[in-house]
């Protein structure tokens, strides 16, 4: 399990290196901010299936936390996570919301590093 844990978190990490590509002033913060929920997912999906636990298919952090919680004790930090869970679905779009910027976006990166760090030292 260890090993399908790793692909999941080499995926993630993938996404959270998409997440950090501001540079490119075409790319709205609510692309990247998606990219690093799509981490932060993927990541948990990964230390699920760690436990042998087969992941919902959902793009909610909450209930993969959850869920991983019942297996593993989560610290504050990784459960604060699932201020991510907005940039699944409600900002991929043009829509209705207020613009993220700058800071929101460093902090949702922040988010995802942290989590994807603390389930690197969980996945071996």
């Amino acid at each position: 399990m260890a090993d399908d844990c790793k692909s999941w978190l080499d995926r993630a990490k993938s996404s959270l290196a998409m997440s950090k590509n501001k540079f490119d002033k075409r790319i709205f913060y609510e692309d990247l901010c998606f990219q690093a929920q799509q981490a932060v997912e993927k990541a948990l999906k990964g230390l699920l299936i760690f436990h042998n636990v087969e992941p919902e298919k959902t793009h909610n952090l909450v209930s993969l936390i959850k869920e991983l919680s019942k297996y593993i004790t989560i610290p504050k930090e990784i459960s604060e996570t699932v201020i991510l869970n907005d940039y699944a679905v409600q900002t991929r779009y043009p829509g209705n919301y207020t613009s993220i910027e700058e800071e929101e976006y460093n902090q949702a990166v922040k988010a995802a590093e942290e989590c994807i760090n603390w389930i690197d030292e969980h996945c071996t």
